[in-house]
């Protein structure tokens, strides 16, 4: 009987035991809950609201934007400066077919480029430009082949053997035509391996 009575009281002690530590489980998650409702939840704008507020701001804003323009167009307009009659001549470009390989002087490297060529004179000088390709691809080589590796490099050395091709290839139509008349080489493109 002694054994009967001291189960009786362990029994009813773990049941209290566990109902007592459920309870006061779900009351902290309640109050976790009502603490962060209060202080996150209480006070959420409508989402529709917000952006109905956000896309009030945008017109605002691009409302003064449009005004400001219109002033700044208005005042613009106010100092329109009338454009001189210059009388231009009308540029006329040819492009040799492929391109021009060869070696630099001084170098293992060598230069490809691809030429155009430009003038504002009449359709004759192109036309001699075609009719003596094979003779001034020779002399284009040929002006290419006197410039180094460092006598190339960056605009102010392309603009130099631009310059240069250009003088060669006015001098040979000059001794073929008697009139040079290219004004401008252009380079349609640059490679140097």
């Amino acid at each position: 009987m002694a054994d009967d009575e001291n189960n009786q009281p362990k029994k009813s002690s773990g049941i209290l035991k566990i109902l007592g530590f459920v309870f006061g489980g779900l009351f902290l998650v309640g109050a976790g809950l009502g603490a962060g409702f209060f202080m996150f939840g209480s006070n959420q704008p409508d989402p529709s609201e917000e952006i109905e507020q956000i896309i009030e701001r945008k017109m605002v804003e691009a409302d003064e934007k449009k005004a400001a323009d219109e002033k700044a167009a208005e005042a613009e307009s106010k100092v329109a400066k009338e454009t001189p009659e210059i009388k231009t001549f009308m540029t006329t470009y040819f492009e040799f077919p492929g391109t021009f390989t060869t070696n630099l002087m001084n170098s293992r490297k060598f230069l490809q480029v691809g030429l155009g060529v430009s003038t504002q004179y009449d359709d004759k000088v192109m036309a001699n430009v075609e009719a003596h390709q094979l003779g001034l691809r020779s002399e284009i080589l040929n002006t290419i082949s006197e410039f180094s590796e460092a006598d190339i490099q960056g605009k102010a050395g392309r603009e130099k053997l631009a310059k240069a091709l250009t003088e060669s290839i006015n001098q040979k139509l000059i001794a073929l035509e008697d009139f040079g008349g290219l004004q401008e080489v252009h380079f349609t493109s640059f490679v140097l391996q």
